[in-house]
């Protein structure tokens, strides 16, 4: 009985659609930017000019030791009432009226004792270098969290939008509006609520 020949397959147009398929996957793939955590480190020493002062008020501070725990303004907190401690300390408006630091949209306790305004406010973190980086992350997301939620009510209350979803939409480029009049308001937004975070550097273990 004779053998049948064996059909061979027609290759010859593979690596063509193999170059199709990678110009395609190319031209279609969103390649994500990584963004940094914007954060204001401090001056070195001989850059610090003798004239700038920061009352000691006006001063929030989170330590983060080797274990994760939190230690904010010298007694232990949890991290779940990070944020609303920090929206305290911004809004507290403390300066008093008739002065130029007054704050007229604050509406924390103005308290004497902290804040005077959200420009003056500075929220100083410093961790250990032994902190682990999820606690560290969740520091950072939780501290900006404050500072988005005080944007978005001045915003809502000016503009009748909420900061973070127009300036999400504009950074998307999904924003139908008039983007240069809404930068403007959204940098008015910044303006009144400034976010200064700065970083310490980290402590070596056991110090």
């Amino acid at each position: 009985m004779a053998r049948r020949a064996t059909p061979e397959v027609n290759a010859g147009s593979m690596a063509d659609i193999a170059f199709l398929l990678l110009i395609f996957f190319l031209v279609t793939t969103t390649i994500e930017k990584d963004k940094g955590i914007a954060r204001q480190l401090p001056p070195k020493q001989e850059d610090i000019e003798d004239d700038v002062i920061i009352k000691d008020k006006n001063l929030f501070i989170v330590n983060v030791n080797k274990d994760d725990q939190l230690l904010v303004e010298e007694e232990l907190m949890e991290l779940k009432d990070l944020r609303q401690a920090a929206i305290d300390f911004i809004d507290n408006g403390g300066a008093p009226a008739g002065t130029p630091e007054y704050c007229n949209y604050c509406k924390g306790l103005r308290s004497a004792e902290s804040s005077d305004n959200p420009e003056k406010a500075v929220i100083s973190v410093q961790n250990d270098r032994l902190t682990s980086y999820k606690m560290y992350i969740a520091v950072q997301n939780e501290l900006v969290a404050a500072y988005n939620f005080l944007r978005d009510r001045e915003s809502q209350r000016l503009y009748g939008w909420k900061f973070t979803d127009v300036k999400k939409s504009i950074d998307e480029g999904n924003f139908n509006g008039d983007i240069e009049a809404t930068e403007e308001k959204l940098q008015n937004i910044q303006k009144m609520i400034p976010l200064k975070l700065s970083e310490a550097e980290p402590k070596k273990r056991g110090q």
